[in-house]
């Protein structure tokens, strides 16, 4: 049986985010600057949005870009942009062949007007599917969300919009970028590192985690079978006490 076979569809992680880790690594390793390694990270990307259409996840979020990438060399971020923009314009048509819809979250202002507007192309382009929805975390950190959503309540409450008394999880959650999907079950990081690196802090309080050592441009769609498949052999109870467990210890 192979690795997608092993795979139980009905408790499939409805949200799975990925940090897309190891392209300098990787490029480095094969004697080439950065962006070699951002370029022969499309395939993978190809790879995981496929993989998760067919099994029939609902939503994929890829750390595309953060806020701190911001402090990295022009030269590479101008590269980057430029990756962006082209993989974009390559992409969505076959996107929509597979019925993928696109989303963008971060602070997108900061991206060049040229970015913005590709993407925005395709957001709309793609805004009718209904199969895997595809999230790309752009110019995104979590400090930088959370900090947002408390701007926007403070600035709402200043109106009169808010009754600082109705404040709960549930009202906080509705001012997060992500309010439109449910927190993920799954993260998944590549090239070996174990950390969450500002990503979706909110987010993963219950969140699954999963480290891998495989470089991104390596990463094929066995991987995030591997990876799920890890997933469902994990006992998730959310702080509660596994009962049936309780009971043998106390016997």
């Amino acid at each position: 049986m192979n690795l997608k076979e092993q795979i139980n569809r009905d408790s499939l992680p409805r949200h799975i985010a990925m940090i897309m880790d190891g392209n300098g690594r990787w490029a480095q390793k094969k004697g080439g600057e950065r962006l070699f390694g951002h370029r022969n990270g499309v395939e993978s990307v190809r790879q995981v949005v496929e993989a998760a259409g067919e099994l029939g996840v609902e939503f994929l979020t890829l750390y595309a870009f953060s806020t701190e990438n911001w402090k990295r060399p022009r030269t590479e971020i101008d590269g980057l942009m430029t990756l962006l923009t082209s993989t974009i314009a390559n992409e969505t048509r076959k996107l929509n062949e597979n019925n993928v819809r696109l989303l963008v979250i971060g602070n997108l202002a900061d991206l060049p007007k040229s970015v913005q507007k590709h993407l925005m192309n395709s957001v709309n382009f793609l805004s009718g599917n209904t199969g895997l929805t595809l999230v790309l975390a752009l110019s995104y950190s979590g400090r930088w969300e959370i900090t947002e959503a408390v701007k926007r309540m403070c600035q709402d409450a200043r109106s009169g919009k808010l009754d600082p008394d109705s404040i709960d999880a549930c009202l906080v959650e509705s001012y997060l970028a992500t309010s439109f999907m449910p927190d993920p079950e799954l993260l998944i990081r590549t090239s070996g590192e174990r950390r969450i690196s500002n990503f979706l802090l909110w987010q993963l309080a219950y969140t699954e985690l999963y480290f891998t050592p495989v470089l991104w441009p390596d990463y094929r769609k066995e991987h995030f079978y591997e990876a799920i498949i890890d997933y469902q052999r994990r006992e998730r109870r959310f702080g509660k006490v596994d009962e049936k467990r309780a009971i043998t210890l106390n016997n």
